[in-house]
């Protein structure tokens, strides 16, 4: 009894102190991180199209890892040991971009002073991504067309038909139906892209994940600005959870890269102001959810805390203490992880 005393103890110490503990905080070996519903429900979309030959549309709202769909697609597919190859549509001027998709002869226009390979040439046997597609004009939306049905195209200045085997992988943050019906994309084009579309959600849809990506974050910058980072206050994780993020996980990650570089302690801390600064909102602009109950807010860090320990627990075969056990790997004491062992619950299975 008395050493569950005191480990009640330690729990009750720690709580007073408003820490969130995740220990020193070690980043995901998965380029997608977070474990909850909705990206379950998105990686299971992602591996059974890679296999195929199919088109992909990814769509969803700036900020959301729509890159890195196209990339775990290209490397789940049959084609992960040629090129991938990426296009932002948006990044390069409407006239500059056909050559860019395509190639172009030497003095097919001023300025063209050697011949130039095309990406989607550059991508035979492997695949091309185009970012932000709903950018690309009327005007080479025909060309674009013909390269996903006959597989063939010209290079700007010439005559030669050339052929290319790469696959088309395409994101955008833009309604394609609705620019359909206004007459601003073509239809046939939009029928030929969206043979399979991925909606990425916003990640006001993946609360649950938000506290496994903060540790994300805080892990790979703490890293980079040699800093050590071992806890994140409970307000600040709270503050984290509740807020809408209108510039999705892109938002979060500059935030999360801000609050690194103005700590000077162990413990992370964001302050609401620094919070809606960081997110260029005004404190009436402030685009926070609805606040979550305390009991749902403690429920769902409990639970990453506690996949967290598992996890450490099976890396080092449930050995607790010593400098290759669970205490050692997370960063926290002996003590503090038989503490929150107990709280939580966790038990090996025999």
């Amino acid at each position: 009894m008395g050493t569950q005393n005191r480990l009640a103890e330690l729990n009750g110490d720690l709580a007073e102190a408003k820490l969130y503990p995740e220990g020193a905080i070690r980043a995901d070996k998965d380029e997608v991180v977070g474990k909850g519903a909705a990206l379950r429900w998105l990686l299971n979309q992602v591996e059974t199209v890679a296999p195929t030959e199919s088109t992909v549309l990814i769509c969803g709202e700036t900020g959301t890892g729509k890159e890195l769909v196209a990339q775990a697609l290209h490397n789940l597919s049959p084609r992960c040991s040629n090129a991938f190859v990426k296009v932002n549509c948006a990044a390069i001027p409407a006239g500059l971009l056909e050559s860019e998709l395509f190639g172009h002869e030497r003095g097919a226009f001023t300025g063209a002073i050697a011949q130039r390979t095309g990406r989607f040439e550059l991508a035979n046997r492997g695949s091309v991504f185009l970012d932000e597609i709903g950018d690309v004009s009327l005007e080479l939306q025909p060309k674009l067309l013909r390269v996903l049905q006959e597989r063939e195209f010209e290079r700007l200045g010439s005559t030669r038909t050339l052929r290319t085997d790469a696959r088309l992988i395409a994101a955008t943050n833009r309604d394609l139906g609705a620019m359909v019906t206004e007459q601003k994309f073509r239809s046939d084009l939009f029928y030929r892209l969206n043979v399979f579309p991925i909606r990425v959600p916003p990640l006001r849809e993946r609360r649950e994940d938000i506290p496994i990506l903060v540790n994300h974050f805080v892990s790979q910058f703490a890293r980079h600005m040699n800093k050590r980072i071992e806890r994140i206050a409970l307000e600040t994780m709270s503050a984290l959870c509740d807020y809408h993020w209108p510039g999705n996980i892109r938002e979060l990650q500059n935030v999360v890269e801000r609050a690194v570089i103005l700590s000077s302690e162990s413990v992370l801390r964001i302050s609401l102001s620094d919070l809606s600064a960081a997110g260029g909102l005004s404190s009436k602009q402030s685009h926070f959810a609805k606040p979550e109950s305390e009991g749902n807010l403690r429920r769902l860090l409990e639970e990453t805390e506690r996949q967290r320990i598992l996890e450490a627990l099976d890396e080092t075969g449930w050995v607790i203490a010593g400098p290759r056990g669970a205490a050692a790997l997370l960063g926290v004491k002996r003590s503090t992880l038989q503490a929150h062992i107990l709280k939580l619950g966790i038990a090996r299975e025999r």
